[in-house]
């Protein structure tokens, strides 16, 4: 028997989407362009569209008896062209690959024409802006043109340009070839990376080291800047994997040196100046160079004052989540978490319009660190808030490490607020989900198994004991390279401290900032 599918087709809300993501600035710039009869009809769907909250077809098509229900779709697909037609022309004055493509555009119609010179001189044009802006796909698709108009304005007997071009058509081929493969490297250590986190034992090494041996024989000095940007992409990933962050540290360093020596090339690659910024402040955090974190984050925060014109959606956002996670690095180096927690509750009302902005990795990050946040200002009830946001995230194969520790952080939390009677079943579900995931090592046995002892009937100074026994283990554990790892994600030396001493997280997490504030920086 053949059954044939007689539900009504998804309306696409694609249109919808497009609107809604435009500025005030770039829907005013498309209005002003529909200035011809026939435009009144795709103006008219576009306010619409604009005026809904929720994507609604059919009450379009009530409100507007203009519109032919038969041809509506295809009214929604001119509207949606000619949407990116006027975006592409507003954003051109500050996109240089447009205005390149716009100049080989109409290096071509000029061609076509037998316009041979005139053609010739929007190619020069072209190359000279995709040589200043060191795009190297266009520069060599204009190198393509050059070599097709050298059989209509070059004697071919001028061989010395004939071997000029060609010369520069195999030289930018191997500066692409150059960041296709660092690329390629680059992809497979982020796709490590986002998957399970840090280096968790030794043939992960071995499997890493292996990716990135040939590295070491690569001299820079002639690259070009997109061949050092994607190269120092490389070396930033692997050292981080490893958490080898002086020498990521050196690669963010020549990575950011780059745009503070060349300020021409903040504006066609702010995205990169921006992810420069960002690698350089975790490498900074990480080795506890605090002078030098302040004034980077400083340099970060300076770029939300450039003009509107360099920026998109893309970069606003991420300039956004950048400047607030390192504002909050910056408080968990200073020990002030309260002001943290004040901080964060004071943007609660914009808070979860930012995370619904964010890729899956980085929501899991930000919640992991406000959970922390909490923990450290001992407020046990919103740190168990915010690891139940992860404990319910559904990419539970997104960052396994953050995951399991977001489990051992919630058993503490649970200890700390006396619910005694789940902590032995959060422990089984913790060790089952940590075997799942090949992530139970020396220092989760530890603390589940210790965490498990702690029964009510202990003494007091049996229970002061076992956290001593706990805060060796733990500093014996920092010495071993594929343990470290866990306390790059949460300082339980600290709350062992704390335990011992009876005192709050707090005034222990504060006075070890002090210490490293009158330690000047390395």
């Amino acid at each position: 028997m053949i059954y044939i599918n007689t539900m009504p087709k998804a309306r696409s809300n694609t249109l919808f989407v497009l609107i809604k993501s435009l500025s005030k600035s770039e829907k005013r710039y498309f209005k002003l362009s529909q200035t011809s009869d026939e435009d009144q009809k795709y103006l008219r769907l576009f306010e619409l569209l604009d005026l809904q909250a929720d994507f609604n077809d059919e009450e379009i098509l009530l409100s507007e008896p203009s519109f032919n229900a038969s041809q509506y779709s295809n009214l929604k697909a001119h509207l949606y062209g000619k949407i990116l037609r006027s975006l592409r022309d507003f954003s051109m004055p500050s996109i240089a690959g447009i205005q390149i493509r716009e100049l080989i555009d109409e290096a071509q119609i000029l061609f076509n024409k037998s316009l041979y010179q005139q053609c010739s001189q929007r190619i020069k044009k072209a190359a000279k802006l995709a040589t200043k802006t060191d795009n190297l796909e266009l520069q060599l698709e204009i190198l393509q043109w050059k070599k097709r108009l050298m059989t209509q304005t070059v004697d071919w007997e001028n061989q010395f340009y004939v071997d000029e071009v060609v010369a520069e058509v195999q030289t930018v081929n191997e500066r692409i070839n150059n960041i296709n493969t660092f690329s390629n490297l680059q992809a497979q250590l982020q796709s490590h990376y986002r998957k399970s986190g840090y280096l968790r034992e030794e043939n992960e090494l071995l499997k890493i080291s292996q990716i990135t041996a040939k590295l070491s024989e690569i001299d820079d000095t002639n690259f070009s800047i997109s061949e050092k940007l994607s190269l120092y992409h490389v070396y930033i990933g692997y050292y981080v994997f490893v958490q080898d962050f002086k020498n990521a540290y050196v690669f963010a360093k020549k990575w950011v040196d780059i745009f503070r020596s060349n300020h021409a090339l903040i504006q066609p690659k702010l995205d990169y100046y921006i992810q420069g910024l960002n690698y350089l402040l975790i490498a900074q955090n990480k080795l506890l160079l605090l002078g030098e974190f302040q004034e980077t984050k400083k340099e970060l925060r300076s770029l939300n004052k450039l003009p509107r014109s360099y920026y998109n959606e893309n970069i606003r956002v991420k300039l956004l989540k950048y400047t607030f996670v390192h504002e909050f690095n910056s408080l968990f180096l200073s020990g002030e978490f309260d002001k943290g927690v004040a901080l964060l509750e004071h943007l609660s009302s914009g808070v979860d319009g930012f995370i619904n902005q964010l890729d899956a990795h980085s929501k899991v990050i930000l919640f992991y660190k406000a959970a922390c946040l909490y923990f450290g200002n001992g407020n046990f009830k919103q740190t168990i808030f915010w690891i139940n946001k992860i404990l319910v995230f559904k990419e539970v194969d997104l960052r396994e490490d953050i995951h399991g520790f977001a489990r051992i952080l919630n058993l503490i939390s649970h200890y700390e607020l006396g619910n005694i009677e789940l902590i032995e079943y959060y422990v089984r579900s913790t060790y089952r989900f940590l075997m799942k995931k090949e992530d139970l090592h020396q220092y989760q046995k530890s603390i589940l198994r210790f965490l498990k002892s702690l029964h009510p009937q202990l003494s007091s100074a049996e229970v002061t004991n076992r956290f001593k026994s706990l805060r060796d283990k733990m500093l014996e554990l920092r010495k071993n390279p594929f343990e470290m790892r866990i306390f790059v994600y949460f300082d339980i030396v600290s709350w062992l401290d704390s335990k011992i001493d009876n005192r709050p997280l707090i005034d222990i997490l504060k006075e070890k900032a002090l210490e490293r504030e009158r330690t000047p920086d390395p």
